[in-house]
C-alpha cells in the first residue's frame, strides 16, 4: 500500500469529519448542513466554490499550472430514510434518517483529497470536486447536469467511487463496460368488475388476470431475452381486495426491472405492456400501465477505466485491484454523468464489518442495512486514489 503521507497525517481529522456527517444525516435535496460543512472546509483551504447546482450541490475548483485540461471527481452526500440500529457515539441523531450507504465516507474521502491537492498542486490543469446531492433515488447527478454542471465546469472526464462491503479493505474493484444496472419501476392496474365471491360469473376477476400476467411476464426473461443479456423482472407487490367474500374491482402489480443495456430494457417494457393488455383483453378486463425509467445503466468507458486501474495500482498494488469485478444489478445515478462524459466508477473495499465499534446493531455490515457503518480505514486509501488519479491525469511536464 502506497498511501500519500500528508493524507495519513490528516487521517484523524478526516475521521472526525466523517463521523460528524454520519451523526447528522440528511435526505435527498435536504443536505444543507452537509453542504455547509463541505463549503466551509473547501473555503478554509483556499479552494473556490460554486453552490446551488442540484439545489444543494457544491463544486470546488482547484487549479494548478497553466494547463487547460480538467477532470471531475464526484462524491455523493445524501443519506437514506431508514432507522439506524447502531448505538455507538456517532450514530444518527435524527430518527428515520441514516447514512447506510457510506456517502458520509465518500464525502470525507474527497475532502481529504481536496485538502492535499490544494496544498501541493502537483498537477497541471484543473480538478473539479463535485459534491452531489440526492443519489438515493433523487437523480441528483441528472439535476446537476441540467443545472449546467458540464457547461460551467468543462472537463474531459469524470470519475466516481463507492465503498463495497465484502471487498477486502485495501483493495479495489472495477470492470470496463456495464458495471451497474438500470433502475426502473412499474405499476400496472388490472381493472375488472367486482362481484360477490360466491357468484364469480357475474364479475370480471382482476386477481386471476393479475396472476396470469405475472406468470406470463417471466417468459420475457426466459424466452424472449437473449440469455447472454442480463436482466431482472421482479414483481415485489400485489395488491387486491379487502374482504374474503368480495371479488375486487382491480388488482395492482408493482415491481422493478433491471438491465445492463437500454435495448434489453426497451424489449422488456414493450413486451410487458403488450402481454398485460393482451391477457386482460382475453378476460374482458382493461389495463393501466405505468413504467418509469429512473437510472440508466452505469457503463464505464474503456480508456478511462484502464487509466483508473493504473491509479488504483499505484495506491494498492496490482494484486489488490480486481479488474473484472462482478457487476451488480444495483443502480447508481453517476450513470447520468457517464452518459455525458467519459469516465469510470470504481468500488473500494469496505471489508466484512469487523471495523464496527461496540454498539453496532444486529445484522451484517451491508449497504442499506440498519447496522451498517463506513470503514474509516478507507479514508486515506480513497483520498490517496483521488490524488493519484488527479496527478496522473494532469501530469506536470
Amino acid at each position: 500500500m502506497k498511501l500519500v503521507e500528508p493524507i495519513l497525517a490528516f487521517e484523524s481529522e478526516l475521521r472526525q469529519i466523517r463521523r460528524d456527517i454520519h451523526a447528522h444525516p440528511e435526505l435527498s435535496y435536504e443536505e444543507q448542513r452537509t453542504a455547509d460543512l463541505v463549503a466551509a472546509r473547501l473555503t478554509e483551504w483556499g479552494i473556490p466554490i460554486v453552490r446551488g447546482l442540484g439545489v444543494t450541490g457544491v463544486v470546488g475548483i482547484i487549479k494548478s499550472g497553466t494547463g487547460e485540461r480538467a477532470i471531475g471527481l464526484r462524491a455523493d452526500m445524501d443519506a437514506l430514510p431508514m432507522q439506524e440500529l447502531n448505538t455507538f457515539e456517532h450514530a444518527s441523531r435524527h430518527p428515520g434518517k441514516m447514512h447506510a450507504c457510506g456517502h458520509d465516507g465518500h464525502t470525507a474521502m474527497l475532502l481529504g483529497a481536496a485538502h492535499y491537492l490544494a496544498r501541493h498542486r502537483n498537477f497541471d490543469g484543473t480538478v473539479y470536486l463535485i459534491f452531489q446531492p440526492a443519489e438515493e433515488g433523487g437523480a441528483g447527478a441528472r439535476r446537476m447536469i441540467e443545472d449546467g454542471l458540464f457547461e460551467q465546469f468543462p472537463m474531459e472526464a469524470v470519475y466516481g467511487m463507492h465503498n463495497w462491503p465484502g471487498l477486502p479493505v485495501g483493495s479495489f474493484g472495477v470492470v470496463a463496460g456495464p458495471m451497474m444496472a438500470s433502475s426502473n419501476e412499474f405499476r400496472v392496474v388490472i381493472k375488472g368488475k367486482g362481484a360477490h365471491a360466491a357468484q364469480p360469473h357475474r364479475g370480471i376477476d382482476p386477481v386471476m388476470v393479475a396472476v396470469q400476467v405475472a406468470q406470463a411476464w417471466q417468459t420475457i426473461i426466459s424466452r424472449e431475452r437473449n440469455p447472454l443479456d442480463t436482466a431482472v423482472l421482479s414483481i415485489t407487490q400485489i395488491h387486491a381486495g379487502s374482504a374474503t367474500n368480495v371479488i375486487p374491482d382491480e388488482a395492482v402489480l408493482i415491481g422493478t426491472v433491471r438491465t445492463f443495456t437500454t435495448g434489453v430494457l426497451d424489449l422488456i417494457e414493450r413486451r410487458m405492456h403488450d402481454i398485460a393488455n393482451g391477457i386482460a383483453a382475453g378476460f374482458n378486463a382493461t389495463v393501466e400501465f405505468e413504467f418509469h425509467r429512473n437510472y440508466p445503466p452505469l457503463v464505464n468507458h474503456v480508456r478511462e477505466t484502464a487509466f483508473a486501474i493504473e491509479a488504483m495500482k499505484a495506491v494498492a498494488g496490482a494484486d489488490k485491484v480486481d479488474t473484472d469485478v462482478e457487476p451488480t444489478m444495483g443502480a447508481e445515478d453517476f450513470a447520468f454523468m457517464l452518459q455525458e462524459k467519459p469516465g469510470c466508477y470504481v468500488f473500494i473495499g469496505n471489508g466484512e464489518g469487523e471495523h464496527r465499534a461496540a454498539g453496532h446493531g444486529l445484522g451484517p455490515c451491508q449497504l442499506h442495512n440498519g447496522s451498517y457503518d463506513f470503514n474509516d480505514q478507507l479514508l486515506p486509501i480513497g483520498a490517496s486514489y483521488w490524488v493519484r488519479l488527479a496527478e496522473m491525469s494532469l501530469p506536470v511536464v
